[in-house]
């Protein structure tokens, strides 16, 4: 990949981080790759709202997805697939947040989230649904 920027290239990265909540999905990924659930628990968003967002940040090169069963994982993408401006900006983005108050609180909620597990966070989730 290519350490220079296009404009459209730009375009798409500020576009995808201009929802506050595109942006707290990208700061929690930070810390490491989250299922599709854990990221709806942590902004409280229905699955298909989610779905869209990370959509958005896939299609502007800064997440990629995995499906294991039927989890779908997210995480950012790396340095080497995305380029180094590219990963500097997101870092970058993450370092301004990172004393701000709604990250904060996202990742003392996130420590809750991540104790649950799986299986349970699905399961309640799913009894929420219903």
């Amino acid at each position: 990949m290519t350490d220079n920027f296009s404009m459209e290239q730009f375009t798409n990265i500020t576009k995808a981080l201009s929802d506050p909540h595109r942006v707290r999905a990208l700061v929690a990924l930070n810390h490491g790759e989250l299922c599709a659930c854990q990221v709806i628990e942590l902004l409280g968003l229905a699955p298909s709202t989610v779905s869209k967002h990370m959509s958005i940040l896939k299609a502007a090169g800064l997440v990629r997805s995995r499906k294991d069963g039927r989890w779908i994982h997210y995480s950012i993408v790396d340095e080497e697939k995305c380029g180094r401006m590219v990963w500097e900006f997101v870092q970058n983005t993450i370092s301004f947040l990172r004393l701000d108050e709604t990250i904060q609180a996202d990742s003392e909620k996130m420590k809750g989230i991540l104790e649950l597990g799986l299986e349970a966070l699905c399961k309640k989730q799913k009894s929420v649904i219903e």
